[in-house]
């Protein structure tokens, strides 16, 4: 089992869960408060942004997730 699960919902957020720290662009991270999962905003329309606070809903924000492959990473020359 991984230490970090990543689910991204269908119309919804993308949820992590387990052991795991965000930080911002300049490397802080973001007191969680001991949580081990939260939802991050997905629609761009939450004022807690990076995180859901399920303003999705009210947008009519709708995007269903497929599972795929992602292509070979091309070496940099």
């Amino acid at each position: 089992m991984p230490q970090t699960k990543i689910i991204v919902k269908n119309n919804g957020s993308i949820r992590v869960e387990g052991d795991f720290v965000i930080v911002d662009v300049e490397g802080h991270e973001f007191g969680l408060g001991g949580r081990t999962a939260v939802s991050l905003c997905r629609c761009g329309h939450s004022l807690t942004k990076p995180f859901c606070d399920g303003s999705h809903k009210a947008a009519g924000f709708e995007d269903t997730v497929v599972a795929r492959d992602l292509p070979p990473v091309v070496p940099q020359a």
